[in-house]
């Protein structure tokens, strides 16, 4: 069974969503800009994924993809009280990327645009960019949690604060087309 602890890594609302309807299993990280080792540093094994809404870039995604923008920011408001937790995801791999032409590779195993992959890996160009493989579970049933001043800020980990009682959860793939895809990347990644 997977860990429960209430750690959770931001991610835009878009991504969150292509993860939990199986249309990618990667996240690119390099790490917010107040982390406290000023590089992304993979601080659990296993987490929750929390939605961010602010920084979600329409341009950064590419064309197929912008209406997914749209169903998430439908129901967002800067002045929520609430977010909805929705999934958890179990790292499978983390790969360090350190060139553009090996991240290319991958292309058409994410959502974002060149241009978003790109500006990822130059940004602290010296620290490798990091691609996670992730299992991610869909909950059967989404946990609303309140924001706290403590959330806000360009990190990447939070834990979360109060009553967390997530319910039963799913893989959102089944394990021959995760392992599948998993590999497919890894390869794609490393050779």
């Amino acid at each position: 069974m997977p860990n429960t602890e209430p750690v959770a890594l931001k991610e835009w609302a878009s991504a969150i969503r292509a993860l939990e309807r199986g249309k990618q299993i990667v996240l690119m990280r390099k790490g917010g800009i107040v982390e406290e080792t000023r590089e992304f540093r993979l601080e659990s094994p296993a987490f929750w994924l929390y939605p961010t809404y602010e920084h979600q870039r329409r341009e950064l995604l590419k064309d197929e993809e912008q209406e997914g923008l749209d169903e998430t920011l439908a129901g967002w408001s800067p002045d929520a009280a609430h977010a909805e937790i929705r999934c958890y995801a179990e790292v499978a791999a983390d790969l360090e990327v350190t060139d553009q032409e090996r991240l290319d590779r991958i292309r058409d195993h994410h959502i974002w645009t060149d241009r978003f992959a790109e500006e990822r890996l130059k940004w602290k160009r010296q620290k490798p960019l990091h691609v996670l493989l992730l299992r991610v579970y869909k909950l059967d049933e989404p946990v609303r949690v309140p924001i706290v001043d403590t959330y806000s800020g360009c990190k990447s980990w939070i834990r979360i604060e109060g009553d967390f009682v997530p319910g039963t959860r799913r893989p959102v793939l089944d394990d021959e087309t995760f392992a599948k895809e998993a590999e497919q990347i890894a390869r794609l990644l490393t050779f």
